[in-house]
């Protein structure tokens, strides 16, 4: 088969939930998080079904994240706080992040992004502006996040918030855009939702704003 064969039968694939069947569903752990195991096969490109698979499967609910940006002084406001799964990295776990929380159960997520800018950076977002809806790690659990950006007032911003029954102690930072997105390109900033929102902003800022 020429490659232009494979081309073709590609664009002829696209399979669906409906190519997927989950014969079992076994809770592992309940707690702060959760996972399941699961039990499943799916369709393959070449025909057919997969043997079956298992996969312990980690669920913490699905997650919205706003990057605050102050048009008028074209500053960002970022929250710096401790992540443990970050100490497997060469760098701090203390990350320079997006302002983000987990959508419960009734709520929206431009709800959420308002909520959480007032309890972690004490800011109020003003307008927002819907960017992606992004897996941050499908190959082992179903959390995906609503990527925002929101107009604030950066002068409203600083000091340590969070709330303590959650475990959370938080510093604010507000920093240039440029600076923030240099960040990004040496790795300062290396988390994937806050990495995304940063690139979005310096590739839309004079033409993608609809803020």
């Amino acid at each position: 088969m020429n490659k232009h064969s494979l081309l073709e039968d590609d664009k002829k694939v696209s399979f669906t939930k409906k190519d997927i069947k989950v014969l079992d569903k076994q809770p592992l752990y309940k707690g702060f998080f959760k996972c399941n195991k699961y039990t499943f096969k799916h369709k393959l490109f070449a025909g057919g079904w997969s043997p079956e698979i298992q996969r312990e499967i980690f669920e913490r609910g699905h997650a919205a994240a706003v990057l605050p940006y102050d048009i008028k002084n074209d500053t960002v406001v970022l929250i710096e706080q401790f992540r443990f799964g970050a100490l497997e990295t060469d760098q701090s776990p203390w990350l320079l992040e997006l302002v983000a929380g987990i959508i419960e159960e009734g709520e929206q997520s431009a709800e959420v992004i308002q909520r959480e800018a007032l309890e972690e950076a004490g800011i109020t977002i003003q307008s927002s502006q819907f960017i992606i809806n992004c897996l941050l790690t499908p190959g082992g659990s179903t959390e995906h996040v609503d990527i925002y950006i929101g107009s604030v007032d950066s002068t409203e911003a600083g000091g340590l918030h969070g709330l303590e029954a959650e475990g959370e102690d938080i510093r604010v930072h507000v920093v240039p855009r440029e600076t923030a997105y240099q960040w990004v390109l040496n790795g300062k900033i290396n988390n994937s939702a806050t990495v995304i929102a940063l690139l979005w902003l310096q590739l839309n800022k004079d033409n993608g704003l609809k803020l």
